[in-house]
């Protein structure tokens, strides 16, 4: 699976992740699943490598914990974290994420704008990579 092509949606409501899934799946991206953030990062230490959609409020580990946890095993710089959440964040707790997150959505949210969000990053992670080489 190519990073440019590969989604992980982390929530625990099984219609978001269902939902969330068909929509990408029709747009023909990788994906995986995760119900909180412990499997986010079981998945990340797998080797996923790519867009995280990420919600906040979860059980087992909720999403601020989740970032948290990717800056310390060092998950941030590979990945690419869209919020995508009901709650709205603010505080200090925020403060200390906000840095590496590309997009915040708040639910319910408009399918076209994470689409084109989801497509944007993958065509400037596309344009950096040539530029590497």
């Amino acid at each position: 699976m190519e990073p440019q092509n590969k989604i992980m949606i982390v929530d625990d409501d099984p219609d978001i992740l269902l939902s969330l899934q068909m929509l990408l799946e029709t747009e023909k991206y990788e994906l995986v699943t995760a119900d909180n953030g412990w499997e986010c990062l079981t998945e990340l230490k797998k080797g996923f490598r790519g867009i995280i959609i990420l919600d906040i409020m979860m059980p087992v580990m909720d999403g601020i914990e989740t970032i948290k946890n990717m800056v310390i095993e060092g998950f941030v710089e590979d990945n690419t974290i869209i919020v995508l959440t009901v709650k709205k964040v603010q505080g200090e707790e925020f403060d200390e994420i906000y840095k590496y997150i590309y997009d915040y959505i708040q639910k319910p949210f408009d399918v076209n704008h994470l689409l084109s969000t989801i497509r944007k990053i993958f065509k400037d992670n596309k344009r950096n990579e040539k530029k590497i080489i």
